[in-house]
Parts: C-alpha cells; sequence; structure tokens
C-alpha cells in the first residue's frame, strides 16, 4: 500500500479550512492534495493526534502495546517521559522502552527524565545524573528534557539541576516544567531558567499567569488527574500556546479513548473544530520538533479518518503511509521479547507494621477522586489495648504503608489517610511514584501484610485482600508494567476497582489516586518510603503532633 489515493473531507489545519478533495500518497508521502467538490464522502481526514506529555508505564504495558491501543483512537505519536521505569531501572529502563517502541509502526518521541529520583526523600532503583542526561540528550530518539519536577532546586539554583537544564539549552531542546500551584516571583524565575511547559495546571488563573510569562500550557486528562473542565476556556483564548496529554492513563480509561476524547470534549463545548485539532496535532509539533506528518504535500502520510465532529470515532489510522489500524483491526503484533525488573524482596512482619502513639493527635492525608493534591487533617489517634495507632473506619481513618522495594532490609513507613473509605480490605501496588515502591493502604494489619506479600511474590503488581477475596495483577516488567495487550490488562484492573468498590471506595480510580499518594512533588502531605513529607516546607515532619 505504497502508492494510493483517499477521499474526504480534508481538514487543512494551517488554512483554517475544510474542504472535499483526494489525498495522493506516494513511497509513504503525500505527493498532492487536490480539491474535488464532486466527492460524495461523509468522512474527514485529518493529521493524526499527538499526546504531547504520557508515562507510557500508566497504561500498565510496554510501549508495543500501547501503540497498538493508541492508533485505535487516532493518536500517531506520543511525546513520551520514561520516567517511571527510569526510577526503577535507570537508563536501561530507558534503553527497554526505546527498543521495545521501536518494534511497530508508531512514533515515540522520548523524553530524558530529568528527575530520577524526583527528590532525594525517597528510595529508588536508580540515579540518572546531570553527566547521563547529557548523553541521554545526544541521542536522536530523545526530543526533549522531561518534567522538571524540581522546581525549588530551579529556583534556588542547585548546581546538578542547572546542569541539566544548561545541557538541554545547549542541544536547543524543550524543557518540560512541573510546577503545580507555583506562582508569583519563584515561577518567574523557574520560566526564566528556561522551562517551557507545565501540564500540572488545576485552575484557570494559575494557567494564565504561566501563559502569561511564556509558558506553553498542556491540558490533561489523565485516570486521576482531569484538568479539562477547569481549563478549556484557554482554547478560545490562547488556543496557539495550548496542547492536549494525558500524563497518566490506566487501561481500564484508555480502552475508552485517549487524545480523541479530549478533542471531542472540545468540540462539544463549542471549541471550533479545526483549532481543537490543531491544538492535538499542530502545537505539540512545532513546540518539540517533531517529525510527524500535518497533511502537506511531501510530509509523511500520517492522518486519521474519522466519521464526523460530534462522535469524532477513529475509523483509520495511517502512520507513514500505512494503515495502521481499519475499522476495528490493528495490523500489527505488539510484543515483548525480554522482561527487565529490579526487585527485591524485603520480608515484612506484622510486628512491623505496628506504630506506637506518642500523642492523642496526628496528621492525616486526605486524598480527592480526580486529584493529585492531598490535603492535611489533624485529627485524634485511634488506639489498640498496647498504644499502638490503628485504622479507624468509621471515621475513614485508614493505615497507608510504603516500603523500599529496593532493600531486603528496610522498615516500612507508616502514616495515615483519609478519602478512600475502605471497608474491611486492602489495596496495594508497585505503582507508586515516582520511585514505584511498595504502596498499601487497608484496615488492619493482617489484610495489609497479605497486600504486601501478594505484590513481592510476583516481584510487582496490584493487588486487593478481603477476608475471603485476593486479586493480583502481576507486572512483571519493572514491577510497573504486565506483559499482555491493554484491553486484557484492563480486565484485570477492573476486577481490582470493582472489588474496591464493593468494599466502600467510592473514588473512580482508587488505584490509580493510590499511586500518587506517595509523590513528594505534589502538595500537600505524602508519604515516602523514608517517613510523612510535607511538600509545603519540602521536608520530612511528624505523624503525630
Amino acid at each position: 500500500m505504497n502508492n494510493y489515493k483517499i477521499s474526504g473531507n480534508i481538514v487543512d489545519i494551517f488554512n483554517n479550512e475544510i474542504y472535499q478533495g483526494t489525498i495522493e500518497i506516494k513511497n509513504s508521502r503525500i505527493k498532492s492534495i487536490k480539491r474535488d467538490n464532486n466527492i460524495v464522502c461523509k468522512n474527514f481526514i485529518l493529521p493524526g493526534l499527538i499526546d504531547a506529555h504520557v508515562h507510557i508505564e500508566s497504561s500498565l504495558v510496554a510501549p508495543s502495546y500501547f501503540a497498538a491501543e493508541a492508533v485505535k483512537h487516532g493518536t500517531v505519536g506520543v511525546v513520551a517521559d520514561p520516567h517511571e521505569i527510569a526510577n526503577v531501572m535507570g537508563v536501561k529502563g530507558i534503553d527497554f522502552m526505546i527498543k521495545n517502541g521501536k518494534t511497530v509502526p508508531f512514533y515515540f518521541f522520548f523524553a530524558a527524565p530529568s528527575c530520577v529520583p524526583a527528590t532525594p526523600f525517597e528510595s529508588s532503583g536508580a540515579v540518572i545524573n546531570s553527566d547521563e542526561i547529557k548523553k541521554l540528550l545526544n541521542r536522536r530518539e530523545i526530543y526533549a528534557l522531561a518534567e522538571m519536577m524540581n522546581f525549588p532546586g530551579v529556583i534556588n539554583e542547585d548546581e546538578e539541576v542547572m546542569k541539566k537544564i544548561y545541557a538541554a539549552i545547549d542541544k536547543s531542546k524543550p524543557i518540560d516544567g512541573h510546577a503545580p500551584l507555583l506562582t508569583g516571583k519563584d515561577l518567574e524565575k523557574y520560566v526564566d531558567a528556561g522551562i517551557s511547559t507545565d501540564h500540572e495546571c488545576t485552575n484557570i488563573d494559575e494557567a494564565r499567569e504561566k501563559l502569561k510569562l511564556g509558558m506553553k500550557i498542556l491540558i490533561r486528562e489523565g485516570s486521576a488527574a482531569k484538568d479539562f473542565d477547569a481549563l478549556w476556556p484557554l482554547i478560545l483564548e490562547n488556543p496557539d500556546k495550548l496542547m492536549f496529554c494525558t500524563d497518566d492513563l490506566h487501561p481500564d480509561h484508555f480502552i475508552n479513548g485517549h487524545i480523541n476524547k479530549i478533542v471531542r470534549k472540545a468540540i462539544a463545548n463549542g471549541v471550533d473544530p479545526i483549532i481543537a485539532i490543531r491544538v492535538a496535532t499542530l502545537n505539540a509539533a512545532n513546540h518539540y520538533h517533531l517529525p510527524v506528518g500535518l497533511l502537506r504535500i511531501n510530509d509523511p502520510a500520517d492522518m486519521i479518518v474519522i466519521d464526523n465532529f460530534e462522535n469524532f470515532n477513529v475509523l483509520q489510522t495511517f502512520i507513514n503511509g500505512k494503515l495502521i489500524y481499519d475499522n476495528g483491526k490493528v495490523n500489527f503484533e505488539p510484543k515483548v521479547k525480554k522482561l527487565v525488573n529490579n526487585f527485591i524482596i524485603n520480608k515484612i512482619t506484622l510486628d512491623d507494621l505496628k506504630i506506637k502513639a506518642d500523642t492523642d493527635q496526628m496528621q492525616v492525608m486526605k486524598a480527592f477522586d480526580g486529584s493529585l493534591l492531598t490535603e492535611k487533617l489533624i485529627t485524634s489517634v485511634t488506639k489498640d489495648l498496647n498504644g499502638f495507632a490503628i485504622a479507624d473506619q468509621e471515621r475513614d481513618i485508614l493505615k497507608i504503608v510504603v516500603i523500599n522495594r529496593y532493600s531486603d532490609c528496610a522498615k516500612p513507613s507508616i502514616g495515615f489517610i483519609n478519602g478512600f473509605n475502605l471497608k474491611n480490605c486492602a489495596i496495594g501496588s508497585s505503582v507508586a511514584h515516582d520511585s514505584h515502591n511498595i504502596v498499601v493502604i487497608g484496615t488492619d494489619d493482617k489484610l495489609i501484610l497479605r497486600a504486601i506479600e501478594l505484590i513481592q511474590n510476583n516481584k510487582g503488581g496490584i493487588s486487593f485482600v478481603s477476608n475471603d477475596k485476593s486479586y493480583v495483577l502481576p507486572l512483571p516488567i519493572a514491577g510497573i508494567m504486565c506483559n499482555m495487550e491493554v484491553n486484557k490488562a484492563a480486565n484485570d484492573y477492573e476486577v481490582l476497582n470493582n472489588y474496591a468498590s464493593e468494599h466502600g471506595c467510592q473514588m473512580l480510580s482508587p488505584y490509580m489516586t493510590l499511586a500518587f499518594m506517595s509523590l513528594l512533588v505534589i502538595p500537600h502531605l505524602k508519604l515516602s518510603d523514608k517517613g510523612l513529607f510535607d511538600v509545603d516546607t519540602f521536608s520530612f515532619t511528624n505523624l503525630f503532633i
């Protein structure tokens, strides 16, 4: 299928028009585009969609399997930050992602993870220093310096942080930001350092301030973080400085759509379809200098066919001139030849999960559905007869435990959390941003321990345990990805979510929210394997006060 023609309503994002015509493809490129008002066709032809920032690992599948799902939704390429596997395995993990991505016809534009580990306040499986960043940025597969989460390091001009930034500037590669709620002079200094994007805006005023300073804003609609409803009016105000991204999209949501869902929502809200499509294609291609086709003569034939703008159902996806997806069928076979991992079993006992209450008051993490943010809740301590702090289901004060998966002797870190509303069960995961230690929330220590052991026995996984149920989704690739298709992973993931729901949890994505309870760069109170952490002061804090 190197030479062929395709006709329909052509969406021209450069001239802001839609017209009937025929596109001629020769040797994988667009040879000609001819108008033809005599063509009778209801379908629309437009450039393939681009996710401007995604962690492939959050789909729980390897890049090749990710691609097989993404093309169903009209995505032809992603700007991928392999930050998650890098925290587990360093450059070896990045190499795995790049090599596996090359086995399928899909555009993976990788970025060099800037913060491995994200902070020095947690244990990770690897460290990527500025020298390694320089080497990564020299590689043709690397298109940017990924999200600079250490915004205090930028503001305070930390030497190692600045070396990474200068390395990207030297290579003329964009630097992505990660600065939730940062404002004022600190934000100005952050932007002045050369950081050009942010995908962490949760309110429109925050986004507008960053836009005024010259940043590009990525409107995110993922599994745990959904910011479209708050930010979409920006598309009417400043469309050329926006992009769409999913950031973290779990398999059960992925099978229902990708960037196409965001475009559909924008159009439903009254955004001009061509502008919405431009935000989903051209803006990312320009910002990151991506070699993708945008429906111009001599461009690679990267395009999709949809039924209409209202439904935005993807009928066909073409990448580099090849028909990759056609009305329900993906025309390539994803696979993983060799599994990679870094997982050390740390034997935990019931006594390790106990914590003596020093006072009658404690700081509790308050979690929210659909948000990465937590709040600080001061509440009374519920104690057992021996003075140990325990979960209190009636008040929804549950125990949360984080365990170092890279050591065989570290003791668990213990805290308490509100918002999950679980009853008589425990949920756990080795997907725990950013270092991917084991994180478990539960109503009593025995259930917590069983959830931990299920994950350890599989050297990575997502688990659910109650008095009469045990279930685990094994994650044998770096302890964060499975070796199966997205729909199969989604089925298992759905079982886990349903079990949590049956046991009181009302969150739409409890495991996704769980995965961010140890992320120390998102305010306000989090738990790492080293202790309770106050993100506002960027320092450890006491559980009991």
